[in-house]
This record gives C-alpha cells, sequence and structure tokens, in this order.
C-alpha cells in the first residue's frame, strides 16, 4: 500500500513538472520579489516628499499650487491600500499606477519651479534631497523594468498549453502589468541643471544677488 502510494506520488510529481507546474511557481515567486522592490522604491519616494516641500517652501512659500498638488498626489499614494491581490485586480492595478504617475508629473513640475529660486537650488539639503529623488526615480525605472519582464513570463507561461491548463487548475492567473504611452517620459528621473542661471522675463533685469 506504501509502495503505492509513494509510486503515484512519482507519478503525479513528474506530471505536475511536465505541464509546467513548476515553471508557474517559478515565475509567480520571480512576479512577487520584482513587485517588492517596486513598491520599496516607490515608498522610498514618498518618504523624500515632505522634506522635499517643506524645504522648498523655505524659500518659495508663495508657490502654493504646486506644493499643494505634490501634497495631494503624495496623499492619494498613500491612501491606497498595498494587499498581496492588488497584483491580481487590474482596477486596483490601474489605480495604484495613476496614483504613482501623478505623484511623478506633480513632482516633476516641483523641479521647474526650482529652477526660478537660485538660492534654493544652492541649499546644501535641498540638493542633498534632489539627488537622492533622481536616484529613487532611477531605481524605480529600473525595478519597474523588472518586473515588466517578470509578468510577461509569467503571463506567456499561463497561456501557453499544455501550462494553461496546470495554471486553470491550480488557479494562476494572468497579471496586470504597467502600461502607459510614454513609458520612458514617465519613468524618465525629473532633470535640473544647476549649472544654467534661471532665464529672465524679457524687458526684465537680474535681481541683485542672482
Amino acid at each position: 500500500m506504501r509502495q503505492s502510494w509513494n509510486l503515484l506520488l512519482v507519478v503525479l510529481a513528474l506530471g505536475l513538472s511536465g505541464c509546467g507546474y513548476n515553471n508557474l511557481q517559478s515565475s509567480d515567486e520571480q512576479t512577487k520579489a520584482s513587485w517588492s522592490e517596486v513598491l520599496n522604491q516607490y515608498q522610498r519616494r514618498a518618504d523624500l516628499v515632505p522634506n522635499l516641500v517643506n524645504t522648498v517652501k523655505g524659500y518659495a512659500a508663495h508657490e502654493r499650487e504646486v506644493l499643494a498638488q505634490v501634497t495631494e498626489a503624495r496623499s492619494r499614494v498613500g491612501g491606497i491600500q498595498i494587499t498581496p491581490e492588488l497584483v491580481n485586480d487590474p482596477e486596483a492595478f490601474a489605480r495604484f499606477q495613476a496614483a504613482q504617475a501623478q505623484l511623478s508629473g506633480a513632482l516633476s513640475r516641483l523641479m521647474v519651479v526650482v529652477e526660478n529660486y537660485p538660492q534654493l537650488k544652492a541649499d546644501a539639503i535641498f540638493r542633498d534631497l534632489q539627488a537622492q529623488l533622481e536616484g529613487t526615480e532611477n531605481r524605480i525605472a529600473v525595478a519597474r523594468n523588472r518586473y515588466i519582464k517578470a509578468v510577461e513570463a509569467y503571463n506567456v507561461t499561463v497561456r501557453s498549453f499544455p501550462s494553461n491548463l496546470t495554471a486553470m487548475v491550480f488557479g494562476f492567473k494572468v497579471k496586470p502589468n504597467f502600461s502607459v504611452e510614454n513609458e520612458r517620459a514617465i519613468s524618465t528621473a525629473p532633470a535640473v541643471d544647476f549649472s544654467a542661471p534661471p532665464a529672465q522675463p524679457q524687458g526684465s533685469k537680474p535681481q541683485p544677488g542672482y
């Protein structure tokens, strides 16, 4: 009896291996690891925002609209509940992606405004925060790219025969992926040129100290 049971287990194991079960498990684990890194880098960016906003406010408090946009965008990002099921829910994933894209856009607008404040650009704290933000944006781009590739590989396995039959039996489903019209533009870190002076309006004179 025991020998028959062991033989059945061996046959079952060989069958699962041959129909893609192991590949499904491996691909699924890779997407989870890649997603964790995406979340880690996005959280790193969100953690930089309060200090960045406060530093800019010290030099450009009247730029209320831009500062408010950044703060509100960060609040929306923080308001999304991150659960393991999010990567399997296309609507929830789309909301997450939209909130992160909104924060990216708000931060880019903030960097443009900063160009008009040479004293702020020269502030050591701001320069450090800007460098951290730029580095984080680059890491976000790398993490997103790895996740995109991991999900593509997983989805191909889920859809391909005969592993698609195994996927149906064990509940492996296609995962949503990042998809934007201009992935490169959104994932590129905001560029700030500290060497160039801000453009002066036509007909105006440079202010003392600038």
